[in-house]
Parts: structure tokens; C-alpha cells; sequence
């Protein structure tokens, strides 16, 4: 596609303001198009999509897999219980066992951070040397980034605020409150160089335990290995510790998973005091007023992050929202990489 130049998608630090516009125009797209059953669209007619995740997941797995039978792509799921990796086989070498059966783009997902990096580096030194060229999406790994969750959040809260139009600029000088354990968040830190870079003001809020102060300057510069920041002029991060100061003047609040699985310290007193102090609520959302959207990357851990009545608001919550806006996205990332796939066959 014109203007794409992203053979691989492992993070969000490199994309530019067009990037994010080209992302959410297509997912829009797709969004308002009938895809399903029967009409499925036969872009990627041909084409193989496999999930290489090394880690659980419900919600990211299946939407990939559906979006990807949605373009009429062939879809294989690897499962690392019964695969070779147990007798010894590496990373590597079983990502190119399904690159030799034809996979044009690998979804990977693993508990390091740094893994879909790493293969899609491997998987470039192939290509050099005369192999297929394979791009990689990265679905998650470990505290580092979720760069199609960070997406599909960013396409929702477009469409909240611009139905009709959801571009980067219904973004611009608003005000979103993330909440919680941002520490070990992969969709936090994700939703950091989204937001901002579409002029968003970002308000982090978490006990220190969950959110050192060096985030405020988390997009302060681009990460290792990338020369420049692709956005001229980014959005603010600002850090408040009562969620009281937090949520006045918030267009939209996202509270994250208490990621428990990952915290090897003891960073909590208890469940019911972090719940008092930070859990979100109908009461504790009059203080940024009536219309204000509550998101959620899922799963949800019901009564500690936010109450009950509130995950079950359709008026207010936008979790289910979330979870029917990544099939578009995860449409329009495949729909991407498969023709930049394209233009390196033709190079």
C-alpha cells in the first residue's frame, strides 16, 4: 500500500502520525463493511497467516484468526505443548518449519520481551540470503509492547469521539486517564507512544509500586536502535497518585490488569485496599462527568480494577467495544503487512 513502509510491526515507537491515520482509515473500513459468514473479503485469498504464541491468550489469538478468515487468508495456530520446541527445536528453526509450508506473516507472542525482534531479525537474514520474505506482528511480549491492542484502543476512542471519522485528530488535546499497574504493561506502554503521538495528554495514575516516575519521560526520546522519533510534536505524560486528582477534566479512562503472573516482589498490600484507592467505579466517575468511556484491555479482573455494575454498563464501558473493534484492526494490520509482502516479492 502506498505510504506503508513497515515490513515487520513490533512496536509503536516507529510509527509517524500518517501511520496511525493509514492504520485507522482502513480499520474504519473494514469496521462498516458486512465481512462475515459468506462476504468474507478475498484480499488475502492465497495467503497463510500462523500464530506463533508462546504465551495464553483468548482475546488477541482469536481476533487475529478471525480477522485473518475474514480476508480469506489460510490460518495455522501453533501450540507449544505438542510442538518440536519440547525436544529441543529452537524459536527460530520452528518459525522457518512454517515459513517452509508457506506462512507470509507470523503473529508472534511470548513472555520475553525482545522475541518477535529478535526472529524478525533472523527471519530479514533469510530473505537476504535468498529466502521468502515473511513479515512479523507482534502480538505481545513480555513488558515490552502489544502494538495491535495499543491500535484497536486508540480505534476505539477515535470512534467515540468521531463516529463518522475516527482519525488521529479526534485525539488531539484530549485527556486520558490510565490507571493501574502500569509497571508491567505491555498495552500501557503501547497506548503511551499511540496516544501521544496523535496530541493526546496522558494522566498515569498508580501507587509507586506499579509506576516508577521515570514514565513521564517514557516517549522522551525514541528506543534503542531507532534513530529519531517520527512524530514532531507528541502529547504530555503527567503522573498523579490519588485517582481523586486524576480523573477531573478526563475525556476517557483505561484501567489496566493487575498483572499478578508477573510481579515476583510483593508490590500490593491487598487486593481490597488497591481496589479502594484505585478501583474505578459509578461513584468515583462523577468526578469526570457523565459521558466519559471506561476502557479495559481484558481480562478484566471483576471487582478489583473497576466494580461490577460498571463493567456491565453498556452506556459507559466500552470493554465488549474493544473486543469487536480488534477484528477491523487486526484486518487492517494483516491487510498491511501482506502488501508490503507484496512489493518486496516484486523488488
Amino acid at each position: 500500500m502506498s505510504g506503508w513502509s513497515h515490513r515487520h510491526l513490533i512496536d509503536l515507537a516507529a510509527f509517524s502520525l500518517e501511520d496511525f491515520t493509514t492504520v485507522l482509515e482502513l480499520a474504519q473500513r473494514f469496521r462498516v463493511m458486512p465481512v462475515s459468514g459468506s462476504r468474507k473479503l478475498p484480499a488475502l485469498q492465497g495467503r497463510q497467516v500462523t500464530s506463533l504464541f508462546f504465551e495464553p491468550s483468548t482475546r488477541t489469538r482469536s481476533s487475529f484468526e478471525l480477522a485473518a478468515r475474514r480476508l480469506s487468508a489460510d490460518v495455522q495456530s501453533f501450540s507449544p505443548s505438542s510442538s518440536s520446541l519440547s525436544k529441543g527445536e529452537s524459536l527460530l528453526d520452528t518459525a522457518l518449519t512454517y515459513v517452509a509450508m508457506g506462512a507470509d506473516v507470523l503473529v508472534v507472542r511470548h513472555r520475553c520481551a525482545g522475541v518477535p525482534a529478535a526472529l524478525a531479525r533472523d527471519l530479514d537474514r533469510e530473505r537476504r540470503s535468498g529466502g521468502r520474505p515473511v513479515a512479523v506482528l507482534n502480538g505481545g511480549d513480555g513488558l515490552h509492547s502489544h502494538p495491535s491492542q495499543g491500535l484497536l484502543d486508540l480505534f476505539t476512542l477515535a470512534r467515540h469521539f468521531a463516529p463518522e471519522q475516527p482519525t488521529p485528530a479526534a485525539l488531539s488535546g484530549r485527556t486520558i486517564v490510565i490507571v493501574g499497574d502500569v509497571l508491567h504493561s505491555r498495552v500501557a506502554r503501547s497506548n503511551l507512544w499511540a496516544l501521544t503521538a496523535c496530541g493526546a495528554h496522558v494522566v498515569l495514575c498508580a501507587p509507586p509500586t506499579l509506576l516508577p516516575e521515570a514514565f513521564t519521560q517514557f516517549v522522551a526520546a525514541p528506543p534503542p536502535g531507532q534513530a529519531l522519533d517520527p512524530v514532531a510534536q507528541r502529547g504530555t505524560i503527567r503522573i498523579e497518585r490519588q485517582l481523586e486528582r486524576a480523573l477531573p477534566g478526563a475525556d476517557a479512562v483505561m484501567t489496566l490488569r493487575l498483572q499478578r503472573e508477573r510481579m515476583h516482589e510483593h508490590l500490593l498490600t491487598s487486593l481490597e485496599s488497591y481496589h479502594r484507592r484505585f478501583g474505578l467505579s459509578q461513584a468515583r466517575l462523577k468526578l469526570c462527568g457523565p459521558t466519559v468511556p471506561v476502557l479495559h484491555p481484558g481480562p478484566v479482573n471483576r471487582g478489583v480494577e473497576m466494580s461490577g455494575d460498571l463493567l456491565d454498563d453498556p452506556e459507559r464501558c466500552l470493554v465488549a467495544e474493544q473486543v469487536r473493534n480488534g477484528i477491523p484492526m487486526r484486518m487492517a494490520l494483516l491487510y498491511l503487512l501482506a502488501a508490503r509482502g507484496d512489493e518486496l516479492r516484486e523488488a
